[in-house]
């Protein structure tokens, strides 16, 4: 038993809430602890574990105060789930109707009893391709899954993903609630040195941004589930495309896939370019990322590499690796991202260049001259 109670809480908005309804919800919920995390603008994790002695009230009872206290205060009707940690509190909150909530005690015998007749689909991190393949072999609820040797889970789903849903089967969940705003976007900019007409240049310039979005997305631990391409042309005025990600991700490749087709889709005809804006739209923590199987190995080694890349990046600077994309044969500047580092390629293959040739294709078509 690790003494730690979640609480896990979904509010019904009004159609056309009041602009400030988030934040005096925020502020009613840290009354009751000052470890309160926004998810949505309508759900919360509340860490209540320091609190219950405060406030001299078990669980249950102090789950039924903040939810009368958001009735009464701001109108606001409530699911809640409350557990020892936070899977479990949001699979019992999800569970739950309005009004309602629902308690899991931190006893072995009771996160077993509430989770072995789960769908194995409502486990994070499974979709549904995920669930598919489990069905194949029989595994179609949590508890089937609990009963299979985590080596056999990591040989049908790889090593990363087959632990974490051993962990998850068997209730286990190391997320902490963090009480730091999670900010709505990030973006980052280029400014070329001239009206630009080229499209290679263009898409050389998504790349790097795609790159900068990435390094900060997985920095943040974050994952975007949107994509914002703003265009700004010599004439002052500016093209504006939004685009949803096939599935949230912090992932260059397919961030700088995205962008290549918003641009794509623009048509633009020898358009004199002054400089590209790249936003990751609707952040989420990456706890919440799904990740679907593939029958093509060859999508991992892009993430390998940019695992890797992070680590070198982050140990001797952002110019040490970077797509061989954004190299070119003579002296010339890369395009520079909005945190003002700007590596300067000097050779063809420069000593510590990191030649991602398959990340790129993977990313879409390479430019003429790239």
């Amino acid at each position: 038993m690790s003494g730690r109670r979640i609480l896990h809480l979904r509010f019904e908005l009004p159609a056309e809430p009041d602009a400030e309804l988030p934040e005096r919800l925020r502020r009613l919920l840290e009354d009751i602890t000052p470890r309160v995390q926004m998810i949505e603008p309508d759900m919360a994790v509340l860490d209540l574990t320091g609190s219950l002695l405060y406030w001299k009230r078990d669980a249950r009872a102090l789950t039924e105060v903040v939810q009368l206290r958001a009735l009464a205060h701001l109108g606001l009707h409530s699911s809640a789930g409350c557990a020892g940690n936070r899977m479990l509190a949001a699979m019992a909150c999800a569970l739950t109707p309005p009004d309602r909530r629902t308690i899991i005690d931190d006893s072995p015998e009771a996160i077993t009893a509430f989770l072995s007749r789960r769908p194995v689909r409502e486990l994070p991190g499974v979709g549904g391709k995920t669930t598919a393949t489990l069905a194949e072999y029989g595994l179609h609820t949590v508890g089937d899954v609990a009963d299979v040797p985590q080596l056999t889970l990591q040989r049908l789903l790889g090593a990363r993903a087959g632990r974490a849903l051993h962990e998850h089967a068997h209730g286990r969940d190391t997320q902490i609630v963090d009480p730091t705003p999670t900010p709505a976007s990030i973006s980052t900019e280029h400014r070329f040195a001239r009206d630009e007409l080229d499209p290679a240049a263009h898409r050389r310039a998504l790349l790097a941004l795609a790159e900068d979005l990435g390094t900060q997305l997985r920095a943040a631990d974050q994952i975007a589930t949107g994509l914002t391409c703003i265009i700004h042309y010599a004439d002052h005025s500016a093209t504006r495309r939004s685009r949803t990600l096939p599935e949230a991700t912090q992932h260059t490749v397919l961030l700088a896939r995205t962008a290549y087709a918003v641009y794509a889709s623009l048509s633009l005809q020898r358009a004199r370019v002054r400089g590209i804006a790249l936003r990751a739209d609707a952040l989420q923590p990456d706890d919440r990322a799904t990740r679907q199987l593939t029958l093509d190995a060859g999508d991992d080694k892009p993430l390998a590499i940019e695992t890797v890349a992070d680590r070198a990046r982050a140990r001797y600077g952002r110019q040490m690796l970077y797509p061989a994309a954004l190299a070119t044969n003579s002296r010339t500047e890369m395009p520079s991202t909005g945190n003002g580092d700007r590596p300067v390629v000097e050779q063809t293959r420069p000593e510590g260049v990191l030649w991602m040739t398959r990340s790129h294709r993977e990313a879409g078509p390479p430019p003429r001259g790239e």
